[in-house]
């Protein structure tokens, strides 16, 4: 009975696993590990970078340091294999490369994921998975039994159109697809990285082109994925159209939102760290995205609002021309009050609260003649809304208090006047 093929190259491995030789390759395969250990401990430097795709946590937790392993790994094979074939075959290297080149792979999908989407379900689903097929690739590879099963999935094949598809493809082109996807992220989210770094005026106008580029190179990798699985480009022609009727029935709302994102990011009529009120919803933007805005308010709520809907409806952007915002407050001091020496004490006490605006500068009116006492009505102006409305009126409210109590005004408390009509007087009885 023949021996099948990954019976045999397994059975050389083993055997040539058993020779006294083995031990120079592992020494060789432990001195590619320590000289790459100490380029990547050198180019890092004595701290760690943790947002690094390159470098990580530690030394050996990037990308960098599985590469480099096996670029050494791959060039002391070469030179055995050209140089001392006979006296020193390969065997540990036969096992060191692929599980070398798993490792970048894995470490690279994993990096530049957690970058991409930190925090995402989903892409710890996808990255899992690629960590199992790598291993199990690297299982197949080093027992033979990778190209037969290649050439057993080559054999399955159906035909779409004029074009003939193999699981092989299918499988290949999933594979590249993954990995064109990850270096497409990790190249734009570098490049976003640079773009936003150090933006303060003319953020908006970089997070758009952030987008964009990310969004081309994504189809751009798509694109080469398909290319590289043998699929006939030409064919999604159709497709197109397909995806082009679904938007124009059932997606409308999503491209209308994909539209107005690079709308309001184009215009500029909102902005990253603009105060803004829509649908009944106060706060800052903190983020524009081509499909949302997300606003936080002063206490901490965040709202996802869609992005028509800040293009269609009625937006009051407070930041927009002036960040300056007016508020008041009101007090009652009792009639009799001397207010022409009161009122300039009231100006200069609020004045002197930090956060109120100088320029304009707070003012004191008397705006009603109360039931109880003459009503004060104290306007002022702040510029930072976004650290608090409420915190900075109590602290003019108790101003205003501290100056009262200081002139010896008092606060009138509720009066009432209550009149008693006079009794009538008895009626006298008549005389018996």
């Amino acid at each position: 009975m023949a021996v099948p093929w990954g019976v045999q190259d397994l059975g050389r491995l083993l055997d040539a696993l058993q020779r006294s030789t083995v031990l120079i390759e592992f020494a060789l395969v432990a001195g590619c590990l320590g000289l790459a250990w100490g380029i990547v401990r050198l180019l890092r430097g004595p701290l760690a970078k943790p947002g690094s795709v390159w470098f990580g946590e530690g030394v050996v937790g990037g990308v960098l340091f599985p590469v480099l392993a096996l670029l050494l790994a791959v060039a002391v094979r070469w030179g055995l294999h050209a140089l001392a074939q006979d006296v020193v075959p390969v065997a540990v290297f036969k096992v060191a490369v692929p599980v070398l080149l798993s490792l970048a792979v894995i470490r690279l999908v994993a990096r530049v994921l957690h970058r991409a989407f930190p925090g995402s379900g989903f892409m710890r689903v996808v990255e899992h998975s690629v960590s199992w097929l790598a291993w199990i690739g690297v299982v197949l590879w080093v027992t033979g039994v990778l190209p037969l099963l290649l050439q057993e999935l080559d054999a399955i094949s159906w035909k779409v159109g004029t074009t003939k598809i193999t699981v092989r493809n299918l499988i290949e082109g999933l594979l590249s697809a993954v990995l064109v996807m990850v270096l497409a992220l990790w190249v734009s989210a570098a490049l976003e990285k640079k773009l936003l770094d150090g933006a303060s005026d003319n953020l908006s106008i970089r997070k758009m082109a952030a987008n964009i580029l990310r969004a081309l190179l994504l189809f751009i990798g798509v694109m080469f994925a398909l290319s590289a699985a043998g699929m006939d480009l030409t064919a999604l022609g159709v497709l197109g159209g397909a995806i082009g009727v679904g938007i124009g029935l059932g997606l409308q709302k999503l491209a209308a939102n994909y539209v107005s994102g690079f709308v309001i990011l184009a215009e500029r009529s909102m902005r990253i760290g603009d105060m803004v009120k829509v649908d009944n919803f106060e706060g800052r933007i903190t983020d524009i995205s081509t499909r949302y805005t997300v606003i936080r308010a002063l206490n901490g709520r965040e709202s996802i609002v869609p992005n028509e809907m800040m293009i269609t409806q009625r937006v009051e952007n407070s930041s927009l021309a002036d960040p300056r915002v007016l508020m008041s407050t009101t007090v009652q001091v009792d009639y009799g009050t001397d207010l022409a020496a009161l009122m300039p004490r009231l100006a200069q006490a609020v004045a002197a609260v930090p956060r109120v605006l100088a320029d304009p500068g707070p003012a004191v009116q008397l705006t009603a003649f109360a039931a109880d006492g003459l009503e004060l009505s104290i306007p002022f102006w702040m510029a930072d809304p976004e650290n608090g409305q409420n915190n900075l009126r109590s602290d003019v409210n108790l101003a205003i208090l501290r100056t009262l109590g200081e002139a010896g005004v008092g606060i009138p408390y509720p009066q009432r006047v209550f009149h008693q009509a006079a009794a009538d007087p008895p009626i006298a009885a008549p005389p018996s």
